[in-house]
C-alpha cells in the first residue's frame, strides 16, 4: 500500500530485509487497488494510513480528524477501505514470517541441542505430540489460505533471485503482483459455516503441504547433530514429534461433530496417508533400480533383476488398492487386510527391508536419501496420518447410564446411575465390565443425545481403535468418570486398552486433579487397565475464563506438582496433555517458554499440546516454519527433560499463593460479581456481533443460556481482543502485582524473574499490555456505550496504566517490550493500518445496532474490520 514516500517512516526502525518486503508487497497492493479501484481510491487509503499516523504519533486533533473522515464515508465504500487495510496486515504477516526463516538470519532459530551423553537416548525415546484443534480463531477462508501461501513462496523465490541477482526477478515481481492481485478480488470472509470435515480437510493440507516436508528435514538435522557429537543417528523407529488432531472427533459441546462424521475424518485420514505414501513409493521405485540385494531381500524379491523395485511396486499396488478402501468410508477391516496396507507393520516392513538390504550391501549413501526420508514418515505418521483424539462432556456418559439403568430398574427403587453415589457407581460398572453378558437390551427407549453416544463408541471399535489416540472426557472429575467411559466402549465391541484421558479445567478441578487422579489409579481393575500408563489433561482456557489468568495458571502448577506425585506413588509413567490457545488469555505463549516454565518431573520426554485456530498456520503453516517450530518444541522438552528448573523457593510459593488468592477475588469481583458487567461486555464489544463471522463448526455457547458462563472461552478472549482491552490476560493479574509492590515486596517479585514459571507470567503480560490500548478502547466506549459505562470503562484503563506503571517498576525497564525491540516496531508498523480498522469497526457497530445503511454491507464490512484485526494482532484467540 505504500505507494507514496509518506510511509517510508513506518517502516525505519525494522530490520533491512523485512522493512524491503513489507514496502514492496505494500506497493504491489496498491498498484492492484489502482487498477481496480482508482488512483482516487488509492489516494483516499493513503490519507487515511497519513491521519492515523498523526493520531498514532500524538499530533493535536489527530483523532478526531481521523474519525471525521472515516464517519463520512458511505458504508459501501467503507468495505473496501476496511479490505485495504486488511489485505495490508495479511501481507505484513507474510513478510514477518518470510523473514523468521530467512537464512543466515541473526536471529533465525537455530537447532541448540545440549551438550550431553544422554542425548541420542533422549531423541530416541521423546515424544512430543501436537494436537491440532479447529477451535474458531481462524477467520480467513482456506482459499484465501492457500494464496496468501503462494504469495509467501512467490516472496521467497523472489528473495532468492535477487540474492542470486537471477534474471527471473522480474517474472517473480509480476508472480507476486498476479497473487496479491487473486487475493483482493477474492472475499475473505466465509458465507456459511465450515463442515468439521471441512474444518479436518484443512488439517490435513497443512500435514501435506507443510509437515510432510518439514519432518524428515529435521530428522537429518538431528541425525547430524548426533554424529557430529560422536553419537548414534536416531532409530529409523524413533519418531520425536507425532501429530494427532481434534477435527473431527472433538464433540463437547459441537452437535456437528456426530458419529459419521468422526468415521468420515478417519477414513479420509487413511486415504490421505495412503496417497501420500504412494507418491513416495512411486518417487523411489524410480530411482532404487539396484541389482545387487541381501538374502533376506532376494527371499522375498524373488529371482528379479530388480529386487527393490518390485517389492516397491506390491508395496505401491497395496497403497492404491487402500486409497479405493478408504474412499468408501467405511472403517470395518477388509476381508483380507493383507490386500491392503491396514497395519503400520504393513507399510513399514517392506520400505525397512530395502532400507536393511542397502546397508548390508554397503550403497548407505543411498540409504539414507528419500528412503529414510519415507521412513522417518511412516513412524510420525503411519498408516492414519494423523491419530484422532475423541471428546466427550462426562455429563453425556452419565446420562446415558442413568437412562439405561431407569430403563431396567437395575436397583428396584426406581433410582438412575446419576442418583447413585460414586462407591455404588464404581461397584456397577466394574461388575459390568467383569461380565460377559450384553449390558444393553436390543431394543430400549435411548434418547437421541444418548444414542449419539454409543454410536461414536461403536465407531471406535468398528475400526478396532486404529486411528485413534485417546479418547478425552471433559469435566472428569470421579474414578467412574473414567470407568464409564471404558464400559461403553468394551459394550461397542472394542478390545484394546484406548487411554481415557480426563480433562481437568476450571479451578476447582485443577485443585481436585491429584485427589481425583489418586482415586482413580487405587481402583485396582483400572490399575491392571492402565498397565502403568495415565495421561491427563490440563485446560488452560476455560481455567482462566473462570479464575483469571494468574490464578489459573498457578493451579495449573499446583496441578502439574500433584499428579507427578500421585504418578510417583503409584509407579504410573505420567504424561500431560496441555490445552493451550493461542491467546495468553487461553494458556498461549513462546514453545520453549512454556516448555521450561512446567514444574520439575513434569515433562520427563513427554509433552503433548494442542496447536489450535491460526496459531496452526502461523507456526506450522509452511515447511520452513514448521521446522523452525519443532525444532523450538525438541530443544525446550530435551533441555526440561536432562536439565529440568529447580522447585520454586518456600517464599516464591508463599507469593504466588497470595497474589493468586488476590488476583482470582479481583478478577471474580467483576466478572461474576458485578451484575451490570455482562451488559458493559456486550455493548463495549463485538460479542454479539461474532456470530456472522462464520468463524468454525462449533457454536461459540455450550449452552443456549445468556451470560459469560456459558460463553465458550475462545469468543470470551476474541471480542475482548477486538477492542484492545485484552481483560482475560491481566485482569486480577494487576490487583496481584500492585499489591505485591505497594508491600514493599518489590525484590521479592524481582527475585521471583529468575523462576521461569514467574518470568513467563511476566513476559506474556508485558507482551499483552504493548497490544492493549486506551485510547482507543475511550474511542470504543464513547461510541458504543451508555455515559455510566463509560466510567466503568474509564476505571479499566486506569488499571491497565497502574498496571503498566507496576510492571515497569519491577522489570526496572524504561518502556514495554524492551528486550523485544523487533516485536515492539512490528506493533508501531501494525498500528498505522490498525487503527483504521478500529475506528471503521466502531463506526459499523454504530450503524448495525441502530439500522442505519443497508444491513448487508454494514455486516459485510463488520466482517472484515474483524477479520483485519485478528490479523494484525495475530493472537486473537
Amino acid at each position: 500500500m505504500d505507494t507514496s514516500s509518506a510511509g517510508t517512516t513506518d517502516l525505519r526502525h525494522l530490520e533491512t530485509p523485512l522493512r524491503d518486503d513489507v514496502r514492496l508487497l505494500g506497493q504491489l497492493l496498491g498498484q492492484v487497488m489502482a487498477a481496480d479501484r482508482g488512483t482516487a481510491f488509492v489516494e483516499r487509503i493513503e490519507t487515511i494510513r497519513a491521519l492515523a499516523k498523526d493520531a498514532r504519533a500524538g499530533v493535536r486533533g489527530g483523532w478526531p480528524r481521523l474519525s471525521e473522515y472515516l464517519a463520512d464515508i458511505p458504508a459501501r465504500e467503507m468495505v473496501d477501505v476496511a479490505r485495504a487495510f486488511n489485505q495490508f496486515l495479511n501481507l505484513a504477516n507474510i513478510a514477518e514470517q518470510h523473514h523468521l526463516t530467512r537464512p543466515h538470519r541473526d536471529r533465525q532459530v537455530k537447532l541448540d541441542l545440549p551438550d550431553d551423553a544422554r542425548l541420542a537416548e533422549a531423541l530416541a525415546s521423546l515424544d512430543i505430540e501436537l494436537v491440532l484443534t479447529a477451535h474458531p480463531t481462524e477467520v480467513l477462508r482456506r482459499t484465501l489460505i492457500q494464496k496468501y501461501d503462494q504469495i509467501a513462496e512467490a516472496l521467497a523465490a523472489h528473495d532468492q533471485n535477487a540474492a542470486l541477482g537471477n534474471s527471473d526477478r522480474d517474472d517473480s515481481l509480476l508472480r507476486l503482483e498476479r497473487l496479491i492481485a487473486e487475493a483482493w478480488h477474492t472475499d475473505e470472509i466465509r458465507q456459511s459455516r465450515p463442515r468439521p470435515q471441512d474444518e479436518a480437510r484443512w488439517g490435513f493440507a497443512v500435514l501435506e503441504q507443510s509437515l510432510w516436508q518439514a519432518l524428515p528435514r529435521l530428522s537429518r538435522e538431528l541425525d547430524a547433530a548426533l554424529t557430529a557429537r560422536g553419537q548414534t543417528p536416531l532409530p529409523v523407529t524413533a519418531a520425536p514429534v507425532r501429530f494427532a488432531t481434534w477435527m473431527g472427533g472433538d464433540r463437547d459441546g459441537n452437535p456437528n461433530v456426530t458419529a459419521d462424521v468422526t468415521r468420515e475424518v478417519l477414513m479420509l485420514a487413511r486415504w490421505m496417508a495412503a496417497d501420500l505414501f504412494a507418491r513416495d513409493v512411486e518417487l523411489l521405485i524410480g530411482s532404487l533400480s539396484m541389482r545387487r540385494c541381501s538374502d533376506e531381500m532376494r527371499a522375498v524379491a524373488g529371482e528379479t533383476a530388480e529386487p527393490y523395485r518390485a517389492l516397491l511396486k506390491t508395496l505401491r499396488d497395496r497403497l492404491v488398492r487402500t486409497r479405493t478402501w478408504a474412499a468408501d468410508l467405511d472403517p470395518t477391516p477388509p476381508k483380507d487386510p493383507d490386500a491392503i496396507c491396514y497395519t503400520h507393520a504393513s507399510l513399514f516392513e517392506p520400505l525397512h527391508l530395502c532400507y536393511r538390504s542397502l546397508l548390508d550391501c554397503g550403497m548407505t549413501t543411498i540409504a539414507n536419501g528419500p528412503l529414510l526420508d519415507t521412513l522417518r514418515r511412516v513412524a510420525a505418521f503411519s498408516v492414519h496420518l494423523v491419530r484422532l483424539d475423541v471428546r466427550q462432556d462426562s455429563a453425556r456418559h452419565t446420562q446415558v447410564f442413568d437412562e439405561l439403568t431407569r430403563y431396567l430398574d437395575i436397583r428396584g427403587d426406581g433410582s438412575g446411575y446419576a442418583d447413585w453415589s460414586e462407591q455404588a457407581r464404581q461397584q456397577f460398572l466394574i461388575a459390568e465390565l467383569a461380565s460377559r453378558r450384553p449390558l444393553f437390551p436390543v431394543e430400549w427407549p435411548v434418547s437421541a443425545e444418548s444414542a449419539e453416544v454409543l454410536d461414536t463408541c461403536r465407531v471406535v471399535a468398528q475400526g478396532e481403535g486404529v486411528g485413534i489416540a485417546q479418547y478425552v472426557i471433559s469435566m472428569a472429575m470421579t474414578p467412574s468418570d473414567v470407568l464409564a467411559v471404558i464400559l461403553l466402549l468394551k459394550s461397542a465391541g472394542l478390545k484394546r486398552n484406548l487411554p481415557i484421558v480426563p480433562l481437568f479445567e476450571t479451578l476447582d478441578a485443577l485443585d481436585g486433579a491429584a485427589a481425583s487422579i489418586d482415586a482413580l489409579l487405587s481402583v485396582p481393575w483400572y490399575r491392571e487397565y492402565a498397565a502403568g500408563y495415565q495421561q491427563v489433561m490440563i485446560g488452560y482456557s476455560d481455567s482462566a475464563k473462570d479464575a483469571g489468568q494468574l490464578a489459573a495458571a498457578w493451579a495449573q502448577y499446583r496441578a502439574q506438582e500433584g499428579l507427578v506425585g500421585v504418578a510417583k506413588k503409584h509407579g504410573v509413567r505420567l504424561a500431560l496433555f496441555h490445552g493451550r490457545g493461542g491467546a495468553v488469555g487461553r494458556g498461549g505463549g513462546p514453545a520453549h517458554a512454556a516448555i521450561r516454565s512446567q514444574p520439575p518431573g513434569s515433562v520427563a520426554g513427554s509433552f503433548r499440546v494442542t496447536e489450535q485456530g491460526e496459531m496452526i498456520r502461523w507456526k506450522l503453516g509452511f515447511p520452513a516454519l514448521a521446522q523452525q517450530t519443532l525444532r523450538r518444541y525438541i530443544t525446550a522438552t530435551l533441555e526440561a527433560t536432562l536439565s529440568p528448573p529447580r522447585a520454586p523457593e518456600p517464599a516464591w510459593r508463599d507469593a504466588m499463593d497470595r497474589m493468586s488468592a488476590t488476583s482470582l477475588a479481583s478478577y471474580r469481583a467483576l466478572v461474576r460479581d458485578d451484575p451490570s458487567f455482562v451488559e458493559l461486555f456486550r455493548a463495549l464489544t463485538p460479542e454479539q456481533e461474532l456470530g456472522i463471522l462464520a468463524l468454525g463448526s462449533r457454536p461459540a455457547r455450550r449452552h443456549a443460556v445468556p451470560g459469560i458462563g456459558s460463553l465458550r472461552a475462545i469468543p470470551w478472549v476474541f471480542a475482548w481482543t477486538q477492542v484492545r482491552v485484552m481483560l482475560p490476560a491481566w485482569l486480577g493479574t494487576d490487583a496481584a502485582l500492585h499489591e505485591a509492590v505497594t508491600n514493599n515486596h518489590t525484590d521479592l517479585v524481582r527475585a521471583m524473574l529468575s523462576w521461569p514459571f514467574f518470568s513467563m507470567q511476566i513476559d506474556m503480560l508485558e507482551m499483552v499490555l504493548a497490544k492493549t490500548d486506551p485510547m482507543l478502547v475511550k474511542y470504543y466506549a464513547k461510541r458504543m456505550t451508555t455515559p455510566e459505562q463509560q466510567d466503568k470503562v474509564a476505571a479499566l484503563s486506569e488499571r491497565l496504566y497502574e498496571l503498566t506503571h507496576d510492571l515497569l517498576h519491577i522489570t526496572g525497564t524504561g518502556h514495554l517490550l524492551a528486550g523485544e525491540p523487533e516485536l515492539a516496531e512490528s506493533l508501531l508498523v501494525r498500528n498505522t493500518y490498525l487503527d483504521p480498522l478500529h475506528l471503521l469497526q466502531a463506526e459499523l457497530l454504530h450503524r448495525y445496532r441502530n439500522a442505519i445503511d443497508d444491513k448487508d454491507v454494514v455486516e459485510q464490512g463488520l466482517q472484515v474490520t474483524m477479520a483485519g484485526i485478528s490479523s494484525g494482532l495475530r493472537n486473537t484467540g
